[in-house]
């Protein structure tokens, strides 16, 4: 989600830091302030509207006396500035509204390419892990290989599909997937629909009868973040000519500027509900606006971090773990358990955003001299310890330079990595024995071997482009 926003946060960070070098502000240096604000919100593709209505409503307050007399007037500005995008995309978070007796019906709607399909199975899954009972519905009948696309994401999250019969229409194949979730029973029925490639009246026509014959219970309309601002005339046409309850942002993980996520919510008066954040089918997040804002502003997102750590390591192996550790000692099958556990928490870039203070600038480091994060860093830990034998696992004390040779071999990475990796993970060993009374939290003992200590393959750029040479 993070390289949705990442120059956006960058322009934002270079103007709160000229503030901060001034010690009372004028309304001169606010005005200033807020012209580069404007700038790097329209850079952002935020609707032109929007963005003026915002920069009018953050400057009546900014140059209030709350802000000029304040002790720390560049922090009062910030303040404003966080308070004014949550309010831009919402107060709170708008959740799914589930029916007071089931099934809930849900509506997916969108343009060709937005991400419906895909989504649909996303929003399958994750209602699974909350405890629903979902059920999936191909009823778009336009794309020839999309209820088999259904088909197989419904397999991979474990819900089950109801498919178009020969001859059937959309409405039909909605109104047979209600009717089986009642025998089912499945308390959440989620239609996947035809898109086209702009929103004519053909495809509102279609979607008016799936509908009508249904009533769904949340409308939601599926928008592609890429999209830009074409994504606002897009938003209006199906608000008009369906009735959107909610709108889904995919692809929030691309390089997009994040103009959609910004301005949607101003232009048709519907709350975002979930977003899209990667490719997986569990890569799908409740929008929290309060939480968006505060990774705009480079000021990290740990309630998210928290979920995603509570979703994806199970705290019972932890513990395990974590006392097998203090009785016998750390084993590389326990630091690769949780090292697996902290990558299903997603990109290793998204999770260090989320910790305040290592975003933006603090996560580039000083002139760019702090290497990024990188996934294939962690790839390759993981291909050294698989290189090992059970032994050499339980004992890595047992590995010495023959035994070094031929798992760098076998990992595809030289002996140095190897060494490094058995020096880190040495470290960490004393440091659990060491807390092992102390009871550290579930789930550090893998978290531990991220981003704070020096992976072995984490080397800046002209390491990396030195040991190509020698190769």
């Amino acid at each position: 989600m993070d390289h949705l926003f990442e120059s956006l946060t960058q322009r934002l960070e270079s103007v709160w830091q000229r503030l901060r070098g001034k010690g009372r502000l004028t309304a001169e240096d606010v005005d200033q302030a807020l012209r580069e604000v404007r700038i790097a919100l329209l850079e952002a593709d935020v609707h032109f509207k929007v963005v003026r209505d915002f920069v009018e409503r953050v400057k009546q307050r900014a140059v209030g006396d709350e802000v000029m007399t304040s002790l720390t007037p560049a922090q009062q500005v910030v303040k404003i500035v966080h308070e004014e995008l949550q309010a831009l995309m919402g107060a709170t978070g708008a959740r799914l509204q589930m029916a007071p007796h089931p099934p809930t019906v849900v509506l997916l709607c969108g343009l060709q390419g937005a991400g419906k399909t895909t989504f649909a199975a996303k929003l399958a899954g994750w209602l699974q892990r909350q405890g629903r009972r979902p059920l999936l519905c191909a009823a778009d009948l336009q794309r020839p290989a999309a209820a088999l696309q259904l088909e197989v994401n419904g397999r991979s999250v474990g819900v089950p599909v109801v498919v178009p019969a020969a001859g059937q229409r959309p409405e039909d194949v909605a109104e047979q997937a209600v009717q089986r979730a009642r025998t089912l029973p499945a308390d959440v029925v989620i239609v996947d629909t035809a898109g086209r490639s702009q929103a004519d009246a053909e495809l509102m026509a279609e979607l008016r009868a799936v509908r009508d014959r249904i009533h769904p219970h949340e409308v939601l309309l599926v928008l592609d973040s890429m999209a830009g601002q074409d994504a606002m005339g897009v938003a209006r046409g199906f608000a008009e000519g369906v009735g959107v309850d909610g709108v889904v942002l995919t692809r929030l993980d691309s390089d997009a500027r994040g103009g959609a996520a910004l301005s949607v919510r101003a232009v048709i008066d519907r709350p975002i509900k979930f977003v899209g954040t990667g490719e997986r089918m569990d890569a799908i997040e409740p929008f929290h606006p309060e939480r968006m804002a505060s990774r705009i502003l480079g000021m990290g997102d740990v309630l998210s971090l928290i979920e995603r750590a509570e979703a994806a390591i199970d705290r019972e192996k932890a513990a395990a773990i974590q006392e097998r550790a203090g009785k016998h000692g750390l084993t590389l099958d326990d630091f690769l358990e949780q090292m697996q556990a902290v990558r299903r928490m997603g990109p290793l870039d998204q999770l260090l955003s989320m910790i305040p203070g290592l975003g933006g600038k603090a996560l580039r480091g000083a002139g760019g001299a702090l290497p990024q994060p990188d996934e294939r860093d962690l790839a390759h830990i993981e291909a050294i310890i698989r290189s090992m034998t059970p032994e050499e696992r339980r004992r890595p004390e047992i590995i010495k330079d023959s035994r070094r040779r031929r798992i760098a071999r076998g990992s595809g990475t030289a002996v140095q990595d190897v060494n490094r990796l058995l020096r880190q993970f040495e470290e960490i060993r004393k440091l659990m024995r060491g807390m092992a009374q102390g009871r550290m939290p579930a789930g550090m003992a893998g978290m531990a071997g991220m981003p704070g200590l020096p992976a072995p393959m984490r080397r800046s750029p002209q390491q990396r482009q030195g040991r190509r040479k020698r190769r």
